[in-house]
């Protein structure tokens, strides 16, 4: 079993659209190919859970989503990069009701700890937004917060407090490979 860097999609690794249908609209964030890249040569797993509540609301159709998902697929392979998988969840509570999937829920970690045969207390978990992280803490795994413009104060402050918080994603691989590079 090998651990993962569970990553969030928009805000964490591309720039957040809101609502991301386009995919001419993808645009990877500075340091977004350096970070998967050191995981990746030292072994790790890369996997993408995110939140798409834009398809519950109606405001992307799935058909929209995969488009987007390999537009991201295509820029990362263009630097040599790999997903190992990505993961979403259509709901929205208002919309839907409740789900599993839904981040801070736990399926759609579950679900790849099985497929690829994960250790999820080796793992860790980065994103923009607590709910991104705070899965880390189910697992006994590491989140580490990467606030942008949207992420709440009061989301920074507790990620100081119960996780991680780290300026960009440079910073998160200072933080989780000793030598800040791979081995």
């Amino acid at each position: 079993m090998r651990p993962a860097l569970f990553c969030d999609r928009d805000g964490t690794l591309i720039h957040d659209a809101h609502y991301l249908r386009d995919p001419a609209e993808v645009r990877l964030l500075d340091g977004t190919v350096e970070l998967l890249r050191a995981c990746r040569a030292v072994g790790w797993a890369l996997v993408v859970v995110t939140n798409q509540a834009g398809i519950a609301r109606g405001l992307i159709t799935p058909a929209q989503y995969e488009a987007v998902r390999a537009r991201l697929d295509a820029l990362l392979a263009a630097e040599g990069v790999t997903l190992d998988a990505t993961y979403h969840c259509p709901h929205h509570p208002e919309f839907t009701g409740p789900c599993r999937c839904r981040k801070p829920g736990t399926a759609l970690y579950t679900r790849p700890r099985r497929d690829l045969a994960l250790d999820l207390a080796q793992s860790v978990w980065i994103g923009d937004r607590w709910h991104d992280v705070a899965p880390a803490l189910v697992f006994g795994g590491r989140g580490l917060l990467v606030p942008s413009e949207d992420t709440p104060a009061d989301e920074v402050a507790r990620a100081g407090r119960e996780a991680q918080c780290v300026p960009d994603r440079r910073a998160v691989v200072a933080a989780i490979l000793p030598s800040g590079s791979p081995a």
